[in-house]
Order: C-alpha cells, then structure tokens, then sequence
C-alpha cells in the first residue's frame, strides 16, 4: 500500500476528515495543509485506520476536537458586552419557550 492510501480507512473516518479539512480551508488555511491537518487530526482520534481482530477497538480520543473548539472562543470575546448580552438575553428565551413547551 502506498504511503498516503486512504483506503484502510473506514467510511465513518473520511467523512470526519473531509468535514475538519472543510473547517480548516474556511479558517483560510490552504487546501494541502488542510488535507493534512485533517487527517493528522483523525489519526490522533481514532487511532489510524481500521485494523481487524477480536480486541483491537479503542476509544476515541476526543482532545484535538475540543483544542479546536476552545480557539474559537475568540469570536465571542471580540464581540462587545452589548452584543454578548443580546445574546444570552435571545438564548434565555429559548430556553423558556422551550421548558414551556415541554411542561404542556
């Protein structure tokens, strides 16, 4: 198998990398750095591709999602108080309207 063969991978593992390179490219990181990250990403998580054998599952390390997650936090920190404010104020009445709507 050649080196960069995707094919040991399961279906499941190359939509995730498809979906974190889209969420790369969109950052503007370029498309070949985005393929790569991607995949470095899903490797890390998943323990590489799929290897049969009683016993071999493991579970999924999670930390480069959350490491992702926690960069983004920059957008609401550069949003004003106001702003910030709005928002919590629109997500309380959600959350109202919905705990009505689940008691009736």
């Amino acid at each position: 198998m050649p080196r960069g063969d995707k094919s040991s991978y399961t279906d499941k593992q190359k939509r995730q990398a498809e979906h974190i390179e889209e969420g790369y490219e969109k950052r503007g990181v370029g498309k070949q750095e985005a393929e790569s990250r991607a995949w470095a990403t899903v490797n890390k998580e998943t323990g590489g591709g799929k290897k049969s054998g009683s016993g071999r599952g493991k579970a999924m390390d999670t930390s480069p999602s959350k490491k992702g997650g926690k960069l983004g936090g920059r957008a609401s920190a550069a949003r004003s108080a106001e702003e910030r404010s709005a928002s919590a104020r629109k997500a309380a009445a959600t959350r109202k309207r919905n705990a009505a709507k689940k008691s009736s």
